[in-house]
């Protein structure tokens, strides 16, 4: 399913949703930016994503015309198709320096036209991926969720691209809509981000950046996305969070 996100003067975002079928596999989506010519691929899935993936974004891009694959982290739902993409395309692989070394793994090693000069390795700080005359911003999230992380913020469309922030656990076939409801809403978030934020000093961190970006949506790789009032709950709610190794004791390193 393709939702439009934003689509004005020769640039578009587009999130496509609940291609995994049924419970095969933890529900995860897949934003493609298109400026003029450029195109981006965000968090583009592993292998039970890469053919309906392919079909879906038919109607807007032929996959062998996308110009970045931007990874926030190194999971196989993130990362789990780039030897395909390595294979098929000419895209480049754009994710943290310190997975540069581990992507490759899942890579074949008699696979051609695969070594470094296919990826654009980030430093810790981020940095600019350009699109023609404008570019993707890739901002540190580092510990939200993975050591080495980027959550990537399109200037045009002001979209915060957040990978697993505010990542929200919803059934197959759950509408690919804004969150109306903030209250229930948490309750698809509380357990994961509990869970998967690494304490509630970074999540005090990110959210301060964000807050200085100004986005007009946040659209997390899993679940739903949010906007006006929603959002600026969901950014209160996260700076106030124990997670992770708030919330760790002895009790949790026992015989």
């Amino acid at each position: 399913m393709a939702t439009i996100l934003f689509d004005q003067a020769g640039h578009r975002c587009i999130a496509f949703s609940d291609l995994v079928r049924g419970d095969d596999g933890v529900q995860a989506n897949q934003f493609l930016v298109q400026h003029g010519q450029h195109s981006a691929l965000l968090d583009p899935g592993g292998a039970l994503l890469y053919n309906p993936l392919i079909l879906a974004m038919g109607a807007y891009v032929a996959p062998t015309d996308v110009t970045w694959l931007l990874c926030s982290h190194q999971d196989p739902d993130i990362i789990g198709s780039v030897d395909k993409w390595l294979l098929y395309t000419n895209t480049t692989v754009v994710c943290s320096k310190l997975w540069g070394r581990f992507v490759p793994h899942v890579v074949p090693g008699y696979l051609r036209n695969a070594g470094s000069d296919r990826y654009l390795l980030l430093p810790d700080e981020g940095g600019r991926i350009p699109m023609g005359d404008s570019h993707m911003r890739a901002l540190p999230a580092h510990f939200m969720h993975s050591v080495g992380n980027f959550s990537f913020f399109d200037p045009v469309s002001r979209i915060l691209f957040s990978g697993d922030v505010g990542a929200s656990m919803v059934p197959s076939q759950t509408p690919y809509a804004f969150v109306t409801d903030f209250e229930s809403h948490v309750q698809r978030m509380e357990g994961f981000h509990r869970r998967y934020m690494a304490s509630n000093r970074v999540t005090r961190l990110w959210v301060q950046m964000v807050r200085e970006l100004q986005p007009a949506m946040i659209v997390p790789q899993h679940g739903l996305p949010m906007r006006g009032e929603v959002m600026e709950r969901f950014l209160e709610w996260l700076s106030r969070l124990e997670c992770g190794v708030d919330l760790i004791s002895p009790a949790d390193y026992r015989l």
